[in-house]
């Protein structure tokens, strides 16, 4: 299935300023200086040793296909399993497994899933790091053989660094999710919904509305020393390729951390909203219009700052006594 492909920058040209355009887009050879990206090309034992040599033998989750199940991180025919199975493992033990599995006519799929680095390999970013002055991202490593992860989006800004191996992104603007066919959103492969078409395959009788997702989809393969900008809430597909395929991303959001996360107002509006008359949505429409999406300070100019409360300025102390009105409501 082809794509138009995604707008690519030098690494000179690059800095994190343009992200603020919130258009997704791919710089060739951003961290081809790392020293994990310059032994891509070893053996996998070669590589493994220099990941165990940060290692601290914490815990870690993984996700294991049999081959006759694939190597997309999905749903199986009865749409209520997962295509795969969740375990808990150690680094080296997956390592291993995947060192095996090459050697193998049929391998199965392993994949350690975003990872803090901090957490699994305390020390390794004094080598491999990518500065990023104003912002203070969560780093997290992906380490696998061949996998798909279907189309997801998250809520944060995401810069991918591809390091060993090659992958292929398809994005998705986020007002394409009407012709997505987005799942379940409690029930998940991985905790983010997905949409529920095989893209490279896709079924129209099934999934016809998908042929206008099509011509907005993006695509583009990277290899390692490569990254990828994806803007929050833009729709994306990951295929890895190689033996061995390891990237590493920042998530960062632009906001005060003192912020919730938009998904909790999403369920509870889905739990407390959506099923509404539609002339009483039609009044909580203009209501969210005009305190959220439309807001203006200037509209509530009128009320004393010292109780304008949630609608006035919103600071980390106004932020707690939003929650503790929450929890108190949701507990009664």
């Amino acid at each position: 299935m082809e794509y138009k492909s995604l707008k690519e920058i030098n690494a000179a040209d690059f800095n994190l300023e343009k992200t603020k355009l919130n258009m997704p887009f791919v710089v060739r050879g951003l961290v081809e200086d790392w020293p994990l990206v310059k032994k891509s090309n070893e053996p996998i034992s070669e590589i493994s040793k220099y990941l165990l040599y940060y290692y601290e033998s914490n815990r870690v989750i993984a996700f294991a296909n049999k081959h006759e199940d694939g190597n997309k991180f999905t749903y199986a025919d009865s749409h209520n399993r997962k295509s795969f199975e969740q375990l808990e493992s150690t680094l080296d033990l997956i390592l291993e497994t995947i060192g095996k599995s090459k050697e193998l006519e049929n391998p199965g799929t392993i994949y350690m899933g975003s990872t803090s680095l901090d957490y699994v390999l305390p020390g390794f970013e004094k080598e491999n790091t990518f500065i990023t002055e104003g912002i203070e991202p969560l780093k997290s490593i992906w380490i696998g053989n061949k996998t798909i992860v279907p189309p997801h989006f998250d809520v944060p800004d995401n810069i991918a660094f591809v390091c060993t191996g090659s992958r292929k992104f398809t994005l998705f603007p986020p007002e394409q999710i009407k012709n997505l066919y987005m799942g379940p959103i409690e029930f998940t492969p991985a905790g983010q919904p997905i949409s529920m078409v095989d893209i490279e395959d896709p079924d129209f009788e099934k999934y016809p509305n998908f042929k206008d997702a099509m011509d907005e989809g993006l695509a583009a393969t990277l290899y390692p020393g490569d990254a990828i900008f994806i803007p929050s809430l833009w729709w994306h597909q990951v295929e890895s390729f190689g033996d061995l395929n390891i990237l590493i991303n920042y998530w960062w959001r632009s906001t005060p951390s003192f912020m919730g996360n938009p998904m909790d107002g999403l369920l509870h509006s889905l739990m407390s909203i959506r099923d509404l008359p539609d002339h009483q949505k039609e009044y909580w429409r203009n209501l969210f219009n005009f305190l959220i999406f439309d807001y203006k300070e200037k509209n509530f100019s009128h009320i004393p700052d010292d109780i304008a409360g949630s609608l006035g300025a919103i600071d980390d102390k106004q932020a707690r006594a939003i929650r503790s009105m929450l929890i108190a409501n949701l507990n009664r």
